[in-house]
């Protein structure tokens, strides 16, 4: 087979003639071909089949494929599959529409075959890339969430700090990159705690100064096992500076006031609440009202932004409410 991999392809289109002619060259390449009638059933199958790619006829009675697209493209789950619409409009304002609805690619009918196979070869590469990308990204969070299994005071850590950036991230009017940027560096911030031993990892009082050294190598650590991601550009800092302080007490680097990235300070604020408000071996969980008191004071000292944590104050107490966490949540 011609194909960079076995794909099944989605063929949606009113006209049965369409079909089969597309399914039939499809099929003859290696692919395997889901055959539907309107957007409807199109959804539906991407749905309920691992669907790689869509070709999908413009217009179909019920949804068309542009509503089709839209959908498949405002999915999290879906909106990497590519698609491609079939169509014989050709005017210039039906194929903006068609990029505004996310179309990956246009086939204008009658459909040449060569051209068929070479834009489905090609988008399936892409694909590909993406996808293994995606598995990288997936390797990476399950290593750090082994990384926290190692403690069980510390169970769920990485995903309530991954939820609370990104509400405050919300709450900041920050873009959508910063906010995924936020939800990725809550689960993999500590990532880097992997070259630490855990005599030092658990260890339930306070550590040497040998230890301490070993310890905060972590976060240039971690920079370094996710730096060979491109899509982990903005993530990078946050892992490599969340333990940084205004005044310049923190580490690895020493920054000050906004040298340390805005999303950095963010994961700070809800990293330290997070560590206050869960139960440790030295000591029980605080309240709500107790940690942000303190960390009101350590706000004092020149450790974290004042501004940050008012909004963060504000959604645990206001708009968004934040439940404290206990141990093995």
């Amino acid at each position: 087979m011609s194909g960079p991999y076995k794909a099944t392809i989605l063929v949606a289109d009113d006209n049965e003639a369409n079909r089969d002619l597309l399914s039939g060259l499809l099929n003859a390449d290696g692919y395997t071909s889901i055959c539907v009638e309107d957007g409807d059933q199109a959804l539906q199958a991407v749905d309920t089949n691992s669907i790689d790619l869509a070709l999908l006829d413009v217009m179909m009675p019920g949804k068309t494929g542009y509503s089709a697209c839209l959908a498949i493209k405002s999915q999290s789950r879906t909106r990497f599959i590519p698609v491609i619409l079939v169509t014989g409009l050709s005017s210039a304002d039906d194929r903006i529409q068609g990029a505004m609805c996310g179309a990956d690619d246009f086939l204008s009918k009658p459909v040449n075959k060569h051209e068929l196979l070479a834009r489905v070869h090609s988008l399936l590469r892409l694909k590909q890339f993406t996808d293994e990308l995606e598995n990288a990204e997936t390797v990476l969070f399950s290593l750090a969430l082994s990384i926290e299994a190692k403690d069980p005071y510390t169970e769920g850590h990485c995903e309530r700090l991954a939820k609370y950036s990104v509400a405050l991230a919300e709450s900041l009017a920050l873009s959508d990159e910063q906010r995924v940027a936020l939800r990725r560096g809550g689960i993999v911030h500590d990532i880097g705690k992997i070259g630490v031993p855990e005599h030092i990892l658990l260890k339930p009082g306070p550590l040497t100064d040998d230890e301490w050294k070993i310890m905060k190598q972590h976060p240039t650590v971690g920079e370094r096992i996710c730096s060979p991601l491109k899509s982990f550009r903005l993530v990078l800092p946050i892992i490599r500076q969340h333990h940084e302080k205004l005044n310049g007490s923190g580490y690895p680097d020493g920054l000050k006031g906004e040298e340390i990235p805005l999303t950095a300070r963010i994961l700070q604020i809800t990293d330290i609440y997070d560590a206050l408000t869960t139960e440790r071996p030295y000591r029980n969980a605080l309240r709500s009202e107790e940690a942000l008191s303190l960390m009101r004071e350590e706000a004092k000292r020149g450790w974290w932004d004042g501004f940050i944590l008012d909004e963060f104050e504000e959604m645990v107490f206001g708009r968004a409410p934040l439940q404290p966490a206990t141990s093995g949540s």
